[in-house]
């Protein structure tokens, strides 16, 4: 315990033993200590850092200042380092590299990297290492600084290389490095290394499940399937050994991003594509691991997180606000047929819950495997899943309710289903699939059924699939659609346009994020359109239109359930995505013994509170609906989830402001306390804890079971707690406990907030819909 409040392993800990019997825990113990060696056989090592030594001609061992734009580069020769300032912010330190240590080196190695849908197992060697650096010659050359040199192995391989730093803009300061061999092999890694302090934190990397704070961590930067287990045992050895590797690390994420931003006020980012690693293990000294004889990136100049990710969102672009009607209700998830989803519907507008959209995703129909209930992978209506469809759009629409549908980049036979139109038939005739080594299709193998991967840089393939989604989702009425996946390209393949896995894989889900885009543009939909991903990298902030966090497991665990979804939506917001939201009650049940992983009423309410302070509040039936609670299951959740709506949609004007703030300056919607407090130390201290909604909503969520009050960290200011009505003075910063009932989430607002006159209206309107119950 920490503070009182419960740490992240205490909640897993508290999962466990409320949900596993005493049984379960015995015979999943006994296959742990059977498995074990096998397991720790064959999962990968995790790799080490690269160190090497810095050499200087004499010429160059002294200390010279130099200017590019804003930026002094100051070199000091005598211990071949570099340190560069800011000068509009008054010299502040944005870059530094170790005194006495080689800040650039190489490697030549190999990687495979076998996929399992979605799961990648890397291996990694390294044949040569170039751990010699000498500095030969430093100039100026056409508005930029260029420093040239050697790179050596122990046993006499050479390379040469440059860097060159270019002042791109006031605020960001560009570095590119090449290699070309001299002597031996040529180099196929770079690595770059830069001083930090024993106290510094650090953030961002996009979509982060497991922590905020990548201290002492060595984090691949790979798109991939989050996992299901994540390293709580012993879940994730069971997956790895019966799912091909679909345990996961810690690390596992749809949507990572080479950028970091930390806690002295330093951003750096990657550019690019290939796969990468942020090495923070050495407290002194940080290291950038690229696979690439090419490396390219941005060092920005800011004294706030505001100012910094407002620099590096100008290089990627930023997201633009959601459409007006999302703001105002529920999007219901529902499935299993006309009758069934409009039987569910009738439950809860009886129940007076505000709805704005109904997500079918099952509309191409479901097959039933051992995962769960999954979709047949067929981008056209299924009259047998939903007969009369005129009859049920149109009853939809007379209630002013929006319908959003479902699609992947997959295609799967559907031969056996013959009123259906078999597109991937289509498609393997005309050679739109990702082709393997061997120049057939890659086939994927999903529990109980194939399918293949359009290859999106076809641009006959890219056209097609619009065209499709254009017929049948816009054509059939749908107003948006979630698009799933995106995380499966092997690296091994050469897609249509001639690029290689290795640099395209982490591109893919941008690729796929522009066809999004541009079928809603082509349908007139831009701006009024709904489309939700998972999947992103770097660029996907400036194509996407909303980021949903993926397929949370229904449960309080810190690495995979509800907390997890906190630490997801700020690591986002830190990266560039700035509107985020996740399943409401999560996704993931698992059954089959020895566990039981499913949604309770306790879960499916605290997630409804989490996601009533994101950009968008939506539900999922899960995988298994028929063993989940779910949000018609009974009159005490639908209350609940009609509270937690009317909050959301009464607080729309205020994240409208926020929305179009994040598109001028790529302030995320949802952010760490530290992001408006940086000079706060606790701030920091309570990252993963409590969120800010914009500048003026504490949100301390609780993420335990059984928890009816939480300790909330409040800095200066004045603060209203929104149920009680009670204000908070507040000089230096305050840690408070308020209590924090299923209905009443733990919330304060800035007095004197604009923001204050909605939550007025939201408690009277809540009152009110109460009171007709």
């Amino acid at each position: 315990m920490k503070d009182g409040r419960p740490r992240a392993k205490d909640l897993g800990r508290a999962e466990a033993v409320r949900r596993r019997r005493p049984l379960v825990w015995w015979a999943a113990g006994a296959l742990f200590t059977l498995a074990a060696a096998a397991w720790g056989a064959t999962r990968p090592a995790p790799d080490s850092r690269l160190a090497g030594s810095v050499w200087v001609v004499p010429t160059l061992r002294k200390t010279v200042t130099y200017s590019l734009g804003e930026f002094r580069l100051t070199w000091d020769g005598a211990h071949g380092a570099w340190r560069i300032t800011h000068m509009r912010t008054g010299d502040h330190e944005v870059f530094a590299t170790p005194a006495g240590q080689a800040f650039l080196l190489a490697a030549r190695g190999g990687m495979t990297a076998p996929e399992n849908i979605g799961y990648f197992y890397i291996r990694r060697w390294t044949d040569i290492a170039y751990t010699i650096q000498t500095v030969d010659d430093i100039r100026e050359e056409d508005g930029a600084l260029v420093v040239r040199g050697t790179l050596r192995s122990d046993r006499g391989d050479e390379a040469a290389y440059e860097l060159t730093w270019r002042a791109e803009a006031a605020d960001r300061l560009a570095y590119d490095v090449k290699v070309s061999s001299m002597q031996g092999p040529a180099p196929n890694r770079l690595y770059l290394t830069f001083a930090t302090q024993p106290g510094e934190h650090f953030y961002g990397f996009g979509v982060q499940f497991s922590t905020l704070d990548m201290k002492g961590r060595r984090l691949p930067i790979l798109v991939q399937e989050h996992g299901n287990g994540r390293g709580m045992q012993p879940l994730t050895l069971l997956a790895d050994i019966t799912h091909g590797g679909a345990g996961g690390h810690w690390y596992n994420t749809y949507a990572p991003v080479p950028y970091m931003l930390t806690s002295t006020m330093q951003a750096l980012f990657s550019k690019n594509s290939e796969y990468q690693v942020f090495d923070f293990t050495d407290p002194r000294a940080g290291e950038l691991e690229v696979d690439a004889d090419h490396i390219q990136g941005d060092i920005f100049a800011g004294t706030t997180p505001a100012a910094l990710t407002q620099a590096y969102t100008a290089v990627i672009g930023r997201m633009q606000p959601l459409p007006a009607w999302t703001q105002q209700g529920f999007i219901f998830g529902a499935e299993g047929g006309t009758q069934t989803v409009l039987s569910h519907l009738r439950q809860l507008l009886a129940a007076h819950v505000p709805i704005t959209g109904l997500w079918i995703q099952d509309w191409v129909g479901q097959r039933r495997t051992s995962f769960g209930d999954q979709l047949i992978w067929n981008w056209t209506l299924n009259p047998d899943q939903y007969p009369d469809w005129n009859a049920f759009t149109a009853q939809l629409h007379a209630l002013g309710i929006h319908l959003l549908g479902y699609v992947n980049p997959f295609l799967t036979d559907v031969s056996s289903y013959p009123r259906l139109t078999n597109l991937y038939e289509e498609a393997l005739l005309k050679g739109y699939f990702v082709k393997g080594p061997d120049g057939r299709p890659v086939v994927f193998q999903y529990p109980n059924f194939t399918a293949s991967l359009i290859d999106l840089t076809n641009p006959s393939a890219r056209q097609w699939l619009e065209q499709v989604m254009l017929q049948e989702l816009v054509g059939n009425g749908f107003d948006g659609w979630m698009a799933d996946f995106g995380e499966e390209l092997p690296l091994s393949v050469t897609t249509a346009d001639g690029s290689s896995g290795l640099t395209l894989h982490n591109l893919y889900p941008v690729l796929w994020a522009q066809v999004n885009r541009d079928v809603l543009q082509a349908a007139g939909l831009a701006g009024k359109g709904l489309v939700f991903m998972r999947s992103g990298f770097s660029p996907s902030p400036g194509v996407i239109t909303d980021l949903w966090l993926g397929d949370q497991l229904e449960s309080w665990d810190p690495d995979n359930g509800l907390p997890s979804a906190v630490t997801g939506l700020l690591s986002a917001g830190l990266s560039g995505f700035t509107m985020v939201s996740s399943d409401v009650g999560g996704y993931t049940s698992l059954t089959q013994f020895p566990f039981h992983y499913v949604r309770d009423d306790e879960l499916l309410m605290r997630w409804m509170e989490l996601d009533a302070f994101t950009t968008l509040f939506r539900s999922h039936e899960g995988n298994q609906p028929d063993k989940n609670v779910q949000v018609y299951s009974n009159p005490d959740v639908m209350a609940e989830l009609r509270r937690c709506v009317i909050l959301f949609r009464d607080l729309a004007p205020y994240r409208e402001q926020l929305m179009q703030q994040a598109a001028a300056t790529g302030v995320p919607v949802d952010r760490p306390m530290f992001f408006e407090y940086p000079e706060d130390p606790v701030a920091w201290q309570v990252a993963d804890q409590q969120f800010m909604l914009g500048p003026d909503v504490i949100v301390a969520p609780v993420l335990a079971p059984h928890q009816t009050s939480v300790k909330v960290y409040l800095p200066a200011g004045d603060w209203v707690h929104l149920w009680s009505g009670r204000v908070y003075h507040v000089a230096q910063g305050e840690t408070i406990t308020l209590p924090a009932p299923i209905g009443q989430p733990a919330v304060l607002y800035r007095a004197g907030s604009t923001v204050a006159t909605q939550f007025q209206q939201a408690l009277a309107d809540i009152r009110q819909a109460d009171a007709g119950q």
